[in-house]
């Protein structure tokens, strides 16, 4: 998963969500900015009995927060999601020490690397830079 701050850059530099199931985000707001949110269809509960464990299927969870509307949330993508939105300016992914690095071709500016610890920040940063943004 990419930091919040990564996210929070993607976003201000143009990166638009279409939520799907699957997909995971946050809610930069105060008591809720550690958690990390799931979309689904379909809740589901391991409830335990003495004859063994069984996975209830549940539509909705009672939970304090009801709903929240997709502009007061911030979009985590993942690997798949942020090497997608590269398009064809990427060229590849390979270990690079004890992390990662992308290797994108970046229009006027040629083939740049990025590394980090995980491939989903090194594509992150990459995306951000495709933007024309800068992280602070």
């Amino acid at each position: 998963m990419i930091p919040l701050d990564l996210a929070e850059a993607l976003q201000l530099a143009g990166v638009r969500w279409t939520p799907r199931s699957g997909d995971q985000f946050a809610i930069p707001k105060p008591g809720l900015e550690d958690q990390v949110f799931t979309v689904s269809e379909l809740t589901i509960e391991p409830r335990e009995y003495p004859t063994g464990t069984i996975l209830a299927f549940n539509g909705t969870t009672e939970w304090a927060l009801d709903s929240v509307a997709q502009d007061e949330t911030l979009w985590l993508p993942r690997e798949d999601q942020l090497r997608e939105l590269l398009g064809g300016t990427f060229n590849s992914m390979v270990r690079a020490g004890a992390g990662f690095a992308v290797t994108v071709d970046l229009p006027g500016q040629g083939e740049r690397q990025f590394a980090g610890e995980t491939p989903s920040l090194c594509y992150g940063c990459a995306l951000l830079a495709l933007l024309g943004a800068v992280i602070g």
